[in-house]
């Protein structure tokens, strides 16, 4: 496996466990406030923290966008997906929604072939399957607490997840992994905000510091998650969000006193088995899929 394949999977670890943060963060205000308001904050509470790695790091200057309509497009996604993602937080346990919305990585592999052009083998098709069984294992879904309404809200942000995902990886084509990251973020405040105002509830005095949090975790989990499409493809990179299933049944335990059994370890190796058995199915890959990468990328994306 290349080195840039390498790092497009770290960055993608490192995403995952971040944006996790940010999950736990965002159940936490959506006990207090509607979905919709809670996507506006998590959209404008990243632009800050953003704007000034890009100032420090003199890349300001990359955000131009050059699609606007697929830049819309894209936060829309977000908009339906963050709200959607918020409202069944705030209705079901960590572990519940992370289990529904874990269909998300087989779709992303599934929308690559079409759209993509990105090639998966039957076995790469087992190993997403496998880890996708391990996902079973560790959070064990039996349904119960979880309405109708609920699951659909998960499963409806899963798919608009996977759309995001493909659609974010078609415009590196074109657009920076600059002007991708802030635009989204802009978007993703001004359409929610908009949507959220006439029931729009104060502020209390004591959010504003998870407000802040919510902010940092989500510009620096965005910049690794936009690293990692960048330096790989997105049916290699996709099996390792299933490493938030296990950040989601430690913050269970560690806040909500959630605890997991022996099938939590059994489902934890299946995962890894299954991440660590696709690296080595693209190692022994002959094909150079680093051709999939635009050349007119910046050598290093910011951080």
């Amino acid at each position: 496996m290349s080195a840039r394949h390498t790092r497009g999977i770290v960055y993608m670890l490192i995403a995952v466990a971040i944006l996790s943060v940010l999950d736990v963060l965002l159940k936490m205000l959506s006990t207090h406030y509607p979905a919709m308001e809670v996507a506006a904050l998590r959209g404008a509470a990243s632009v800050p923290f953003v704007l000034v790695t890009l100032k420090l790091q003199g890349r300001l200057g990359l955000i131009r966008a050059r699609r606007w309509n697929l830049h819309i497009v894209r936060a829309t996604l977000g908009m339906v997906m963050m709200a959607s993602f918020v409202y069944a937080l705030h209705g079901a346990s960590l572990s519940n929604i992370y289990t529904l919305f874990m269909v998300a990585p087989l779709l992303v592999t599934a929308l690559a072939v079409p759209f993509l052009k990105e090639r998966v083998s039957f076995d790469g098709w087992i190993a997403v399957s496998v880890g996708l069984l391990g996902a079973v294992c560790v959070l064990r879904p039996s349904g119960q607490g979880v309405t109708p309404i609920v699951a659909t809200a998960a499963l409806g942000s899963a798919f608009c997840y996977a759309v995001l995902y493909v659609l974010s990886r078609h415009m590196i084509k074109t657009e920076s992994p600059e002007s991708l990251l802030i635009w989204y973020l802009v978007l993703l405040a001004l359409i929610c905000g908009v949507l959220a105002w006439p029931s729009w509830q104060p502020i209390l005095h004591s959010d504003w510091l998870v407000i802040a949090a919510l902010g940092l975790s989500g510009a620096i989990g965005q910049l690794f998650f936009t690293r990692a499409m960048v330096f790989a493809p997105a049916s290699l990179v996709a099996p390792f969000d299933y490493t938030a299933l296990l950040w989601g049944a430690l913050f269970d335990w560690l806040i909500w006193s959630v605890t997991e059994p022996l099938a939590t370890l059994i489902g934890a190796l299946l995962i890894v088995g299954s991440g660590i058995y696709i690296m080595l199915r693209a190692h022994r890959m002959a094909d150079p899929e680093h051709a999939i990468i635009p050349a007119t990328l910046p050598s290093e994306p910011p951080i």
